[in-house]
């Protein structure tokens, strides 16, 4: 499974810098491709030290890391859900992402002109979230009226999905994003088919300066502040200097420019990593000289499901897993040692895969 996240904002705080960042980063290996499918949708590999180590140990034809997928939601501006602006056109793209990257401005900058006349980033949220909520709303109207004429006709599912699907309206109509409503399972079930944007979970991008990536700045801490109750994360990104990283090809190079500013890691590192947090999604790698892989999965996923990822025969007869810990492949250098000193676990139906897990499924179909 690939992750794929939709990027909102308002024009002009720098969710296009950011998102052109982004289509430019360069990985730091020939097989760490990046491509563009269309223009406003972008590849990215998800760099991981681990599948550096596998290689070296393993020396395969190819190495194949897991990706993100990034939409671009251009034109997003205040009236987008009746039609303003670009946004709405590209609204339909965002139903199908699984999280939502927003980007909120938290920098002064007068050559550069904010939508609103001021930079409030507590403001451009209210915006965004109040477009999505009213394409949000449009879509449950449509349901209600359909579920309705059935209620009304004595079907006792449609009774519960009009309960569902006005508790949804009445939450947003309140100004409510519906990923805040407590719902249960058959509630949730109601509006599934809407693919509601306001349910999505969101990471907020808070764009600020290079002088805010070390010393943070009063719109970030406002952002901070007013999200708190949303139990929503805040990464800070300098879309300026995530540009300036993209262009660079020497790692060394780009380590001592990260080190200017007191970093570890780039700004687009952080984001893939809150954004595998948010969605409680984990890696584990199959290696062999035809290839070392990552594939994503759910936290909590068993061996069959796992293996499904591959290809849905690998569940369906799935026999046992076969798993090695990157520390004891570190230790041992070989499948064959490893195997010798004990520490290939063989794995039923009911193993839970760890994040790092290396594996191979023995499967009969």
């Amino acid at each position: 499974m690939g992750l794929r996240c939709g990027i909102v904002g308002l024009p002009n705080v720098g969710k296009s810098t950011l998102f052109n960042a982004l289509s430019n980063a360069k990985a730091e290996s020939a097989n760490y491709p990046f491509c563009t499918i269309e223009p406003n949708v972008g590849i990215i590999t998800v760099p991981d030290e681990r599948l550096q180590i596998l290689e070296a140990l393993v020396s395969p034809e190819r190495v194949l890391p897991t990706v993100i997928e990034f939409v671009d939601i251009a034109g997003l501006v205040k009236g987008a859900s009746k039609g303003e602006g670009l946004g709405n056109k590209f609204l339909a793209n965002i139903r199908e992402v699984d999280a939502i990257i927003h980007v909120v401005r938290c920098f002064d900058d007068p050559n550069i002109v904010h939508v609103a006349g001021s930079v409030d980033p507590v403001f451009d949220k209210e915006v965004i979230d109040t477009e999505l909520q009213l394409k949000d709303l449009e879509g449950i109207d449509k349901k209600l009226i359909k579920s309705e004429r059935s209620a009304k006709a004595g079907d006792a599912k449609a009774k519960k999905e009009v309960a569902a699907l006005q508790r949804f309206k009445a939450h947003l109509e309140a100004g409510q994003n519906a990923r805040s409503l407590q719902a249960d399972a058959d509630e949730l079930e109601a509006v599934e088919d809407l693919q509601l944007l306001t349910i999505k979970p969101v990471i907020y991008v808070a764009n600020v300066d290079e002088a805010a990536i070390r010393t943070g700045n009063k719109h970030l801490d406002a952002l901070r502040e007013y999200v708190k109750s949303e139990n929503a994360e805040v990464v800070p990104i300098s879309a300026a200097i995530e540009s300036q990283i993209a262009e660079m090809e020497d790692p060394e190079e780009k380590e001592m420019f990260l080190g200017e500013y007191g970093l570890k890691e780039s700004g687009l590192s952080r984001l893939i990593r809150a954004s595998y947090e948010l969605l409680n999604l984990i890696t584990y790698f199959t290696a062999g000289v035809k290839e070392v892989r990552a594939w994503t999965i759910h936290r909590g996923d068993k061996a069959p499901q796992a293996a499904g990822v591959i290809h849905s025969d690998f569940e369906k007869g799935f026999i046992r897993a076969e798993v090695i810990k990157l520390p004891d492949y570190q230790n041992y250098k070989t499948e064959a040692k490893i195997k010798e000193a004990g520490k290939m676990a063989v794995e039923g139906k009911e193993y839970v895969v760890q994040d790092g897990d290396i594996m191979h499924f023995r499967f009969n179909v």
